[in-house]
């Protein structure tokens, strides 16, 4: 689990995250929600380690990874897989290196030890003998699921995923949804991803914060967010073409 308490930040003079507190679960699928600019991407990037905060604590389990020395948050990294907006593969390495990238960097296996989890991670998101294409050759799906599998190369317990269907289309956005809750929940990680997909969140969100102005103003699941009461919150979620029509 993932416990944000009271956190705020700031950049200059402009607040962009105010006393937020939530918690994100192990096992699920936890999704940060909201418009362009309301302070969802920070308050992920705050998690990851990326900003700190200016006021508040995240704990990782038992963990204050706020009051960590820089030694202990480098550790506590490892434990986290991140899959990027746009995949950020590296275009010069093959899948298997880039695969491999994050097994080279922070263990001492051998060769054949992290060949063996980089085809173990490609059975997972269904790319066996995909280990020499370049991400040239490679869809848009194909991409972010070689992102996944190097998101997941090091087991991590903490999973984040930064907008995974951006970009996608809405079959091959499905496929994605299904993909990482699939392996959130074979894994039992504490998936949190941030996203302004209606149809994500109402097929794989079982925890759902929504951020509105830099604050939390709703927390529930994908069961209860079409019959909140939350005029902000309507407004984000009606506003989308799938849920017009839902409504």
């Amino acid at each position: 689990m993932i416990k944000v308490d009271n956190i705020s930040k700031s950049f200059a003079d402009q607040t962009v995250l105010k006393d937020i507190s939530t918690s994100f679960e192990k096992g699920k699928t936890n999704l940060i929600i909201g418009q362009s600019g309301s302070g969802k991407t920070v308050l992920m990037k705050c998690c990851i380690g990326l900003f700190d905060v200016d006021k508040g604590s995240i704990f990782f389990d038992d963990r204050n990874f706020s009051g960590l020395s820089e030694k202990d948050k480098k550790e506590t990294r490892q434990e986290m897989g991140v899959l990027f907006q746009g995949g950020a593969l590296f275009d010069s390495f093959t899948v298997e290196e880039n695969i491999m990238f994050p097994l080279n960097m922070f263990t001492k296996q051998s060769y054949e030890e992290k060949l063996e989890r980089v085809n173990a991670v490609l059975s997972h998101v269904n790319l066996t003998n995909a280990n020499s294409k370049y991400p040239a050759e490679l869809s848009g799906g194909m991409i972010k699921r070689v992102a996944i599998a190097r998101a997941i190369a090091m087991n991590p317990k903490y999973l984040f995923c930064d907008e995974p269907n951006s970009g996608l289309d809405p079959k091959t956005a499905e496929v994605i949804d299904e993909l990482i809750s699939e392996l959130t929940h074979k894994f039992n990680m504490t998936t949190v991803i941030n996203t302004h997909d209606m149809n994500s969140v109402l097929q794989i969100g079982q925890k759902i914060a929504f951020i509105n102005k830099g604050e939390l103003w709703w927390e529930g699941d994908n069961k209860e967010i079409l019959k909140a009461d939350n005029k902000e919150l309507n407004d984000f979620v009606f506003s989308t073409e799938l849920t017009r029509r839902i409504k």
